[in-house]
């Protein structure tokens, strides 16, 4: 399955801010306005794909990026996890789940920004009906 986003992916960990809490008055920490406006406007392009899926899926990120500005593919990765699960196209995003994140990548186009995600199904010969890992030779 192949699911587009004509988005920059934003980073959760980059721009997280410390809040106080006004009834406690305890510090906490809050995802950015532009983090929170990005997962809000995922929500449109994920909404027809709500499939909750809970078998092991390997997913392959494409991120198209309109400058050559230095990027952290892994927190781009768990930003788009995330999401998936808030918008229940995946289940979780736990190891039994998203068991790889082979092919990902960013790639710079000047001008362009999308984000371009291919989920796959991973059919492993060591998955058992109870789902529990057990390595077979």
């Amino acid at each position: 399955m192949k699911i587009i986003i004509p988005l920059l992916t934003r980073s959760k960990k980059n721009s997280q801010q410390i809040l106080i809490n006004s009834r406690t008055h305890k510090p906490f920490v809050a995802q950015s306005k532009l983090y929170k406006e990005f997962e809000q406007e995922c929500g449109y392009y994920l909404n027809k794909y709500k499939l909750n899926i809970d078998h092991p899926v390997n997913l392959k990120c494409t991120f198209i990026v309109p400058d050559k500005r230095t990027r952290d593919l892994t927190n781009l990765e768990n930003a788009i996890a995330d999401i998936l699960v808030k918008y229940n196209v995946l289940k979780d995003d736990n190891y039994n789940i998203i068991q790889g994140w082979d092919g990902s990548r960013i790639i710079y186009e000047k001008g362009k920004e999308e984000t371009i995600i291919e989920i796959e199904e991973i059919n492993n010969e060591w998955i058992t009906r109870d789902r529990r890992r057990e390595w077979t030779f």
